[in-house]
């Protein structure tokens, strides 16, 4: 659904050819995030509940600021580092407060090879963000995760059969606005600015999904989970923070007199 619908769009402007690079580094975020996460979180939700997964799958924007620092040679400032364990530890609090404490190991173990995954696909589209438009980079993303998932088409044709209208009409929801909408919404993001200090903007997903539960389904946030939202709000606020620069930094910045000028015989 993703693919046709961003196609759709893509292909009514201007497109860019990829390099063998930017095409390789496509396929790699289009096979492992649209692809394998996907999947593997699906398939990790049917074994642990909620809180353990948003807790564990939460670990990704940790994996993606060490990559990015490795593969993309970006800063780690110490307003980044702590603010990310800040939020991740607001994290950690939400996840105690609503688990049900059931989570089987191989859905732990799932739940950490998304965020692997996850992380990986992040970094690997960032540079190829330099050049090519994000609805472009997207798509191509979204249509190799397509071929990755087309061994689950005629499952998926003979569960629609029996599947109720509200079944299908959120399946329709997820394609149009978490898959074609977040992920190009993202792209645009990633493209002007750094992957670390965008990862840490996923920190607020379980305080809004808290507020969300709130006032659509009547789920009334307990004293711990809101404690961990409040967490989650402080380490992004920090780690989106510019390092403030001392006047020793500007000095030592500062250019120097200029030359004087050779004298002539």
């Amino acid at each position: 659904m993703g693919s046709v619908l961003l196609g759709a769009f893509a292909f009514s402007r201007p497109t860019i050819r990829p390099t063998r690079r930017e095409l390789a580094l496509l396929v790699l975020a289009g096979l492992l995030w649209f692809g394998t996460y996907q999947v593997v979180l699906n398939e990790a939700e049917r074994r642990v509940d909620a809180g353990t997964a948003s807790m564990l799958v939460l670990i990704a924007p940790i994996f993606i600021i060490a990559l990015a620092a490795v593969f993309l040679k970006e800063r780690t400032t110490p307003n980044l580092l702590f603010g990310g364990a800040l939020a991740f530890a607001g994290v950690i609090v939400i996840g105690l407060a609503t688990s049900s404490g059931k989570a089987s190991i191989v859905g732990v173990i799932l739940c950490l090879v998304a965020a692997l995954a996850s992380a990986i696909g992040v970094v690997a589209e960032k540079p190829v963000l330099n050049r090519i438009s994000a609805l472009q980079v997207t798509w191509t993303c979204c249509a190799v995760g397509a071929l990755v998932c087309l061994p689950y088409a005629p499952r998926l044709t003979h569960e629609l059969r029996a599947a109720p209208a509200g079944g299908v009409a959120w399946l329709l929801f997820l394609g149009v606005f978490p898959t074609s909408i977040a992920f190009t919404t993202w792209a645009y993001a990633l493209a002007r600015g750094s992957a670390g200090r965008l990862a840490a903007t996923a920190y607020l997903i379980p305080p809004i999904t808290i507020v969300m539960s709130w006032l659509i389904l009547g789920e009334a946030p307990g004293r711990i989970a809101v404690l961990g939202g409040a967490l989650c709000l402080a380490g992004v606020y920090v780690a989106r923070r510019q390092p403030r620069v001392t006047a020793s930094d500007s000095f030592a910045r500062a250019p120097g007199p200029p030359a004087p000028p050779a004298h002539r015989r």
